[in-house]
């Protein structure tokens, strides 16, 4: 039994760190498979994290809202399920709160968030670390 648990455990844990982390107030894209009909089909759904509910646990689930030809949609995926195929994070949101469904009652661009930018490296910053590299490569005459 105790095997059984640990590998219930190991796949579970391989299944959670397929996904990068994301947290609330970050845009998503999560590409989901269905079947219509015999076939299977697969879709993209983008927006923003509203909550995640349990987390660390087998029953983890996150909420994404989206407008969609001016009506709000939102959608519950859990984050075990099989039919999520990939998840991608567009946009690393700043918000202060765990759960933000007061995005519900705004409308237009009061539904912006605040975003982190990654500093990308300037041509100097580039060039100042090729000379950092270039003169640890040189041996000195004490050794």
């Amino acid at each position: 039994m105790n095997e059984g648990i640990r590998i219930f455990e190991k796949e579970i844990t391989t299944r959670e760190n397929k996904y990068p982390a994301f947290k609330a107030g970050d845009t998503i894209s999560v590409l989901c498979e269905y079947e219509d009909g015999s076939k299977k089909q697969q879709q993209i759904f983008e927006g923003i994290v509203i909550q995640r509910r349990h987390p660390n646990t087998n029953g983890e689930t996150f909420t994404i809202r989206k407008i969609s030809d001016g009506v709000a949609v939102e959608k519950i995926f859990p984050l075990l399920s099989p039919s999520i195929k990939d998840i991608k994070i567009i946009k690393n949101g700043i918000v202060r709160r765990a759960r933000i469904f007061y995005m519900r009652d705004k409308k237009g661009k009061d539904v912006k968030i605040k975003t982190k930018f990654v500093k990308k490296n300037t041509k100097k910053e580039k060039i100042k670390e090729e000379n950092k590299q270039s003169i640890k490569e040189f041996p000195t005459g004490n050794e």
